[in-house]
Formats: C-alpha cells, structure tokens, sequence
C-alpha cells in the first residue's frame, strides 16, 4: 500500500512556504512591538473660543434666577449624577452653546449675593459643560476654562428629594447623611424635577417663615414670579411640622429645622436631585 509520506519536490514545496510564514509572522510580530513602543502623538489643542468683546458681553442675557436663556442646550441626562467639580467664575463669563460655538449668556460671579458656583455636568479638554439658574429650567451651556479668572472646587455632597415619598436625603461620598420627611408642591404648583443645584444661601433680617433660605438652580413651572421673585424654587424652613409629609407650597420645598442646620452646612453648588 502507498503511504502518504512526503518525497522529493512537495517535501521541498512545503518547506518553502513553513520558512515564508515564519518570515511573515516575524515581521508582524516585529511592527505589534514597534507599535507598542512608539510615543503616542499628543492630543489635539482644546478648541478656541469665540472672542466676545466686553460690549457684546454686557448685551448677552444674564444666566441668573431672573434670566431667561433661549439658545442654551438643554440637560441631555436631567437625572444623572453630576461630576463633583464646582465652577467659580471670578469675572463675568460668556457661556457657549458648545466648544468653539456662538456665546449665549453672561454668567456673573455672583448670584443673589452669593458667589456663583455652578456644577459640572462634562468636561472636555480646554470646557466644562454646566448647569445654569437661568429658565428655561435645565438650561445648560459651555465655560472655556482657559484664561483665568475660573476657580475650580470638588463637593463630594448630593441632595435628593424623592416628591413620591416627600423624603429628603443628604449624601456624602454616596453615604447618607440623615434623611427627613419634608414638604413639597400643592397640585396646581408642583415642585419640578430633575437635576439642579444650590444657587445662594440667603438669611434674612427679619425671618418670617425659615431663619435660613437656600434657592436652587430651577424655577416653578406654573409661576412666573412669586412674591416679586421669579418664581426661584427654593430648600427652606417652616415653622408647623404638620406640613412635612404633605404637598403644602407653590413649589418650594419645606424642611424640618435639623434638616435645615445639615443644609446650611452644605457648599454652594452642590447637586440636587428632585424626582417625582
């Protein structure tokens, strides 16, 4: 019987061709290596910002409470946690519709009397996307953070409120800190939900209703203006616990007094989470 051993000229033929794939495995084993010791090239410069000249600055809609922000993007992810990093703008800034796009706003250094801090919601080389006080609510917009005049902080709190469980919770570093039943919109005025922030703390002279009041970055949906404000929903006290548990305000969120001293502990700029 005729075995299947290779002879003469196909034993040459296939070892040829073992001797060419070595060869060809070599060389690509030789470019991974080279591949994997060469120096990556650098990332591309972050995009320049539009130039805004201080006139046009002064006549760009003020991101404030009492501002309205028509061209601003909105919230892509109104109920995602935010980064942490809080933004300080030490002069007023302009705000973009997005890097290297048209300014839309002038973000001031101050906001009720409080300085201005506003969080982070992404950040990209050379800007920082965040949320604004302005309505609509969940309006956001793009800071460059080059030039100066940018103070930078991290806040390892969070705020929820739950408006189905009326329960208000503080965390740090995602652990709680104390939850407390609170109070929140009537039907015809609810409390919003959605992601926003601490905008000022306010202590007035002669308290009526709370020794401390704490305005967040959102407005009422149903109000224009209240009580000569703009309709600025707000974290704040109230004098009979009846309330708490219970929807009793025109969108303002009622909290028991320790609930109250926790908060006023809090820095400016840090996440709120109201969901319904």
């Amino acid at each position: 019987m005729r075995d299947h051993r290779l002879t003469g000229r196909p034993r040459r033929r296939a070892a040829r061709q073992a001797a060419a794939l070595t060869a060809a495995t070599a060389a690509a084993l030789a470019a991974f290596l080279a591949g994997c010791s060469a120096t990556p090239p650098p990332p591309p410069p972050p995009v320049r910002p539009v130039p805004v000249p201080a006139a046009q600055l002064a006549r760009l809609p003020a991101a404030t409470t009492f501002g309205t922000v028509t061209d601003a993007p909105q919230d892509p992810s109104p109920y995602a946690q935010e980064t942490g990093t809080v933004l300080h703008p030490q002069t007023t800034r302009p705000v973009y519709a997005r890097p290297g796009g048209p300014p839309v706003a002038a973000l001031p250094p101050t906001q009720l009397g409080s300085p201005t801090w506003v969080p982070v919601i992404t950040a990209r080389p050379g800007w920082d996307q965040i949320l604004l006080p302005a309505r609509p609510d969940g309006s956001t917009g793009w800071i460059y953070t080059g030039g100066g005049h940018l103070q930078t902080a991290y806040t390892a709190y969070e705020i929820h409120v739950s408006l189905a469980t009326r329960q208000l919770t503080i965390l740090d570093n995602g652990t709680p800190l104390g939850t407390w039943t609170v109070a929140d919109g009537e039907a015809g005025t609810p409390t919003p939900a959605g992601r926003t922030f601490l905008l000022a703390s306010l202590a007035p002279t002669r308290p009526s209703f709370s020794p401390l009041i704490l305005p967040l970055g959102t407005h009422s949906d149903t109000l224009a203006t209240y009580g000569g404000g703009p309709g600025t929903v707000a974290l704040h006290g109230w004098p009979d616990a009846a309330v708490f548990g219970h929807p009793a305000s025109h969108g303002c969120i009622r909290v028991p007094s320790t609930a109250l001293h926790a908060l006023s502990q809090i820095p400016l700029g840090t996440p709120v989470i109201i969901t319904s």
